[in-house]
Formats: structure tokens, C-alpha cells, sequence
């Protein structure tokens, strides 16, 4: 009895290794082009559109494990709680990838990233007729964020918590609607 439950183990872990690595070199591969092409920090309006729109299309293997797990190494039938896993599994894995490709972007590009944000904000408040004062204490918060930002053991989990609880949602979303045996179903012959 204890064969079968370990070889169902292994074909977790191979899917949520798997699965992780594409949405891993997915997400890391389009954050070092896309920093890359920009030579540095893309304009604010255009950056987050591009990093969110880019974890979700990463995030997709999220999905597809899933239900790759369900329909192959399941038969067909997933409970939430082990789909919930699979996706956290892997959105774990293509959170790792992330924070090592954004690490890889700096010193490619040299960009001091805290620096950069923190001249765009204030521009773009500046630009939105902010006071001198409101300037002056945005200010002073900036320069106490590039501080901590300088510090790996801020900076490193600030950029895994960019991505992590969005895989967290599409896993929350993924195993809700595979858990049901009838969405999707696996494709007979």
C-alpha cells in the first residue's frame, strides 16, 4: 500500500518540479529581455502592465499542471487541497526564478533600480502639482527605501513577494475550477 502513495508523491513533486521550471524560465526569461530592451527601468505606466502581464502568461503553467496532474496522474479526479499544493508548488519554484533573474537584471544592467523608482515617483508626483512639503516627505521615505533596498535580505523577499501572491491567487483559482473532474476533462483515445 505504502508503493502506490509514494509513487503518487514522485508524480507530484515531478509535476510541480516540471511545471515550475517553464513558468520559472518563462517569468525570468521575459524580465531579463524586458530590462534588457529598456536598458533599465521601463516607464512606469508601461512597467507594471508588462511584469503583471508577464507573471500571469508564466503563471499559466499553474493551470496546466494541475491539470496535467489530475488528468494523468490521477485519473481524471483531483481534490482541492492537492491541486491547491501542485500550484503553490510550482508558483513557488517560478517565484524563485523570478527573484534570481531580477537579481541577474542588476548586474547585467548596473541599474541602481531603488534609485531609479524612487526619481520616477517623485517626478510623477511632482508632475501631478504635489506641495514642497508633500515632495520633501516623499522624499525622505525614498531615500529610507533605498537603504533597505540596498540590503539582500529586504530586497530578496520584496521581490519574491512581487509574484508569489499571484501565483497564490491563480492557484487558488486553478484548483477550485480543476477540482471538478467535469471542467477540462481529460480526452479519452
Amino acid at each position: 500500500m505504502a508503493a502506490p502513495n509514494l509513487l503518487r508523491r514522485f508524480t507530484m513533486w515531478r509535476t510541480i518540479l516540471k511545471f515550475g521550471l517553464i513558468a520559472g524560465l518563462v517569468v525570468g526569461g521575459f524580465e531579463i529581455l524586458t530590462f534588457t530592451a529598456f536598458s533599465g527601468l521601463p516607464p512606469l505606466k508601461y512597467g507594471m502592465v508588462i511584469g503583471y502581464t508577464t507573471m500571469l502568461i508564466a503563471l499559466s503553467a499553474v493551470f496546466v499542471g494541475i491539470k496535467r496532474h489530475r488528468d494523468v496522474d490521477r485519473g481524471g479526479v483531483i481534490g482541492f487541497w492537492r491541486a491547491l499544493g501542485v500550484g503553490l508548488g510550482v508558483s513557488f519554484i517560478a517565484g524563485i526564478f523570478y527573484v534570481v533573474a531580477w537579481e541577474i537584471v542588476q548586474a547585467i544592467t548596473h541599474m541602481d533600480f531603488a534609485s531609479s523608482y524612487a526619481q520616477a515617483i517623485i517626478a510623477s508626483e511632482k508632475a501631478n502639482g504635489a506641495s514642497a512639503e508633500a515632495i520633501a516627505k516623499l522624499t525622505a521615505e525614498l531615500d529610507a527605501f533605498k537603504v533597505q533596498y540596498a540590503d539582500p535580505m529586504f530586497r530578496l523577499p520584496m521581490t519574491f513577494v512581487e509574484i508569489f501572491p499571484v501565483g497564490v491567487l491563480v492557484s487558488l483559482v486553478s484548483a477550485g475550477l480543476l477540482c471538478n473532474p467535469r471542467i477540462l476533462p481529460a480526452r479519452r483515445g
